[in-house]
């Protein structure tokens, strides 16, 4: 990667090497492909060293029959910024593993027979650079990695010795505008839907994806669209004290989900600020994480639920994903989850039997500029449609199907966000109100009083303090993304 004199990102002769150390799981067909291309790493080298923004994408995935383990790194590229001009190489340098008590690494090279290029450095300020062997100052950036399943930033401080896995080296922790320095990065990725981890919280949920190859998981007949997630769930929640029997409660409906991550990273060299005590700052002029995607439920509450004023939560799945970003020659983790949930809350008293669909977008995140620093980002669209609603007796409710997702990187948080479509029905007086499904229908409304249902979104989140893995100033608290908050009428009357 080509470093500018003016850039004091790795002081000259504290960091004498970079190497980095890509991989993850994947399609066996594209990692052999790679392999046998004789320019790919000619031109990762021209893509760090060029004037143009770096490529970001997902990282190549995947190895030659018989398939890696999911942690197993492949042929990462590398380079040596400790002068300046430092060009990226292929390197066949690899995490073997990592302790994260003790911050100590072993590092290794891919076994014999890969048919990835040879490791090839240029000279660093304290001498020559030996292929296969790091030193201190060398910048780490890993995909996961054994003892680093969220993958692994970090430089090294000392080389501690051979073991007989390889070289032992202890390291502390750094940021990523010591590899990216003064390049320009901007992409979404799409996350693989069969990459996510799965935790089924409740009995009845069930969970199906689809992707490119006409590759499917899920209960026979579910239809998903390619590069979706979705979770179905059915379960019944506690009755309002006193409510008949035929008013028992219950929730129902599915999340579908097309996940990407927003990352962007702009060089500062031209920005650079002067911090408190006099001296230069170094980081990026911008930076952005965030998640993204489109979205589509179709969910239903029947019955009397047993509400409270305080919103009651029910997690019904939980799911995890490190999809690897390939920035350029670096390989960026992401850590993804993503937690599905229930929440109702009300006065217990009203007994609703409603069903809506909802489909859009979503959009949160953190951006950075040198002048306002951090800056939440939230966006969201929707739009709605009533399948049934019906209202009985006085009273409110409100339930939200939704989802908290958080999304980091190399296991530092960044953002989290939760986006709540929901539904809240009220009613006053004495009052049964239907709409039956089906265009022209009338209501049917009895007894006297009035009632309304809407359908609505919020949008909410938290940028953390750890967004300083970017390099740019320490967030000195949690800042809130604040409330995106919609609201739209579903359906009313009145008597």
């Amino acid at each position: 990667m080509r470093k500018r004199p003016s850039r004091a990102l790795v002081p000259a002769l504290a960091a004498s090497a970079l190497f980095l150390a890509a991989g993850c799981s994947a399609d066996p067909v594209q990692s052999s492909a790679a392999a046998r291309t004789p320019d790919a790493g000619a031109s990762a080298t021209a893509t760090a060293n060029g004037d143009q923004p770096l490529a970001v994408a997902a990282a190549p995935r995947g190895a030659g029959p018989p398939p890696p383990p999911a942690w197993a790194p492949h042929p990462p590229p590398s380079a040596r910024p400790g002068t300046a001009g430092g060009k990226a190489r292929q390197t066949s340098l690899k995490v073997k593993s990592y302790d994260s008590h003790t911050r100590r690494a072993v590092i290794s090279t891919l076994g014999k027979g890969t048919s990835w290029p040879s490791p090839s450095v240029s000279p660093t300020p304290a001498g020559t650079a030996t292929p296969g062997r790091t030193a201190v100052g060398d910048v780490i950036a890993s995909a996961p990695a054994p003892g680093a399943p969220d993958g692994l930033l970090a430089k090294v401080t000392k080389v501690i010795g051979e073991t007989a896995d390889g070289t032992e080296v202890q390291t502390a922790p750094t940021t990523l505008d010591t590899l990216l320095g003064d390049d320009d990065a901007k992409g979404t990725v799409p996350v693989d839907p069969a990459s996510f981890d799965v935790e089924r919280l409740l009995p009845d949920v069930k969970v199906s994806w689809a992707k490119t190859g006409d590759i499917h998981s899920g209960p026979e007949g579910t239809k998903v669209p390619l590069g979706s997630l979705r979770v179905d769930v059915a379960t019944k929640v506690a009755t309002a004290e006193g409510a008949p029997a035929s008013a028992g409660a219950s929730v129902s409906g599915f999340v579908q989900v097309k996940p990407e991550v927003d990352f962007s990273y702009g060089g500062g060299a031209s920005t650079a600020s002067t911090a408190s005590n006099g001296s230069t700052a170094s980081g990026p002029g911008a930076a952005y994480l965030g998640v993204s995607g489109d979205w589509t439920s179709q969910w239903a509450l029947k019955g009397r639920a047993g509400a409270t004023a305080k919103p009651v939560r029910l997690p019904f799945a939980k799911l995890h994903a490190d999809p690897v970003l390939q920035v350029g020659p670096i390989p960026v983790v992401v850590n993804l989850d993503l937690t599905c949930y229930f929440e109702i809350s009300g006065d217990g008293r009203v007994t609703v039997d409603v069903e809506q669909d909802l489909k859009g977008d979503f959009k949160a995140g953190g951006t950075f500029g040198t002048a306002a620093g951090w800056t939440p980002v939230n966006e969201s669209h929707m739009d709605s449609s009533p399948v049934r609603t019906s209202v009985t007796t006085a009273g409110s409710v409100k339930a939200a199907l939704g989802a908290q997702a958080t999304v980091g990187l190399y296991g530092a948080v960044g953002v989290t966000a939760d986006l709540a479509p929901y539904l809240r029905g009220e009613a006053a007086g004495t009052v049964t109100a239907t709409t039956p499904v089906g265009s022209g229908a009338k209501s049917d409304v009895a007894a006297s009083g009035s009632w309304a249902l809407y359908g609505g979104l919020d949008l909410s989140g938290t940028l953390q303090i750890q967004l300083a893995i970017f390099g740019t100033p320490v967030i000195q608290h949690a800042i809130p993304l604040g409330t995106l908050h919609r609201e739209w009428k579903l359906a009313d009357g009145k008597m």
